[in-house]
């Protein structure tokens, strides 16, 4: 590989990059859109949850479990109702979506000693919403016995359980999302344009100019390729930026395996666009298959739905989304502060991911003369 020749080529490349008029914009205006609006609206962060309450005791206690519900962040009491088929109307009209009744002399058995349970329904229409609900109403009644009974002085056996909120402690989705998108950074700016960028010049036939010229295949790859690297750690620092300036959210962890990541995605990516481009003999045949790929992507690599969630042959089938390892380490760097002894296999699968796609590609591209 001639270095000076790589040099010659790198200068027209940016050339190119500062002439197209829609690229540079892509640049700069994608992550500022992905790291700004994505968070905001693919949130599955559930909140005003709807509770109609049953009060059969009618006691101060009652009283303030309500109002203690009332009064939380994620609840809001929809009605106080004496008649359990005027409360259940509420939930029959998707008024609530939680259903609480507090039996009679609840706080009689409470103050003897005994165990009282209040009787928890969820509207299972919309299930995320009325599981959560129930869990949220749960937690806010504890929190009200917990408190009542320390003002009373008294010590009483409560059904509780204690709940720490580990690594992410206000359970905003945002925390959980903001990492993982920089993938969709990375796959488009990497992988999409570095193809599109290929098949371009084969329509225009420069492609075919340059394979008569003693330019070697490598060269000409990692002229195309290199911009696309630099850009990618850019997109990334400035997703970084607007995740900690914006929702002020700073990975726990070392910096440096945030790039280290980075680099490592960049070169799967990249050599993926080049394998399609080699493929791909038009622009509009490069789109369709790195839109496939990119749909499988985001769908299988735990950017919105849980791996754990998914079926058992689907979740072997993540293994091979290289995604899948770079939204680990994100999430883990960012939120755990992990170490690169901790991430040690996701960041040795996405070597191995970055040495096999790169090597396919190389195989692939074929320098006519």
């Amino acid at each position: 590989m001639n270095a000076k020749t790589l040099k010659i080529l790198l200068r027209k490349e940016v050339s190119l990059f500062k002439r197209n008029p829609i690229i540079p914009r892509l640049i700069v205006g994608m992550p500022i859109l992905v790291m700004l609006i994505v968070p905001l609206v693919t949130t599955f962060d559930v909140k005003n949850v709807g509770v109609a309450v049953v009060d059969n005791d009618r006691t101060e206690l009652s009283r303030r479990m309500v109002t203690d519900m009332d009064a939380s962040e994620y609840l809001s009491v929809t009605g106080c109702h004496f008649s359990y088929d005027e409360a259940f109307r509420q939930v029959e009209s998707g008024e609530a979506d939680v259903l609480v009744t507090i039996p009679k002399d609840y706080l009689k058995d409470l103050i003897n000693g005994q165990k009282p349970e209040l009787d928890i329904k969820a509207n299972g229409v919309n299930a995320t919403k009325g599981t959560l609900g129930a869990q949220y109403a749960t937690m806010s009644v504890v929190h009200t016995l917990t408190g009542w009974q320390a003002e009373q002085g008294l010590s009483l056996p409560l059904n509780e359980n204690s709940v720490v909120n580990q690594y992410n402690p206000t359970l905003d989705f945002r925390n959980y999302m903001i990492p993982a998108l920089m993938v969709v950074l990375l796959i488009i700016i990497c992988g999409f344009l570095p193809a599109l960028n290929l098949v371009s010049e084969k329509e225009s036939g420069t492609i075919e100019a340059m394979n008569v010229t003693p330019v070697g295949r490598f060269e000409f790859i990692l002229s195309k390729l290199i911009p696309y690297w630099v850009v990618g750690i850019l997109v990334v620092t400035v997703g970084m930026l607007i995740g900690w300036l914006v929702y002020g959210l700073v990975p726990e962890g070392n910096i440096v395996l945030v790039y280290l990541a980075t680099i490592l995605f960049s070169l799967v990516m990249s050599g993926l666009g080049v394998f399609i481009a080699n493929q791909s003999a038009t622009i509009l045949q490069s789109i369709f298959l790195m839109f496939a790929f990119i749909v499988i992507f985001q769908l299988m690599s735990g950017l919105f739905t849980p791996i754990a969630s998914m079926p058992r042959w689907a979740q072997w089938f993540t293994y091979a989304i290289p995604p899948r390892y770079f939204i680990e380490i994100m999430r883990a760097v960012y939120l755990k502060g992990a170490t690169l002894a901790d991430l040690w296999a996701q960041y040795a699968a996405l070597t191995g991911f970055a040495v096999l796609i790169s090597l396919v590609a190389a195989a692939t591209y074929r320098k006519r003369t």
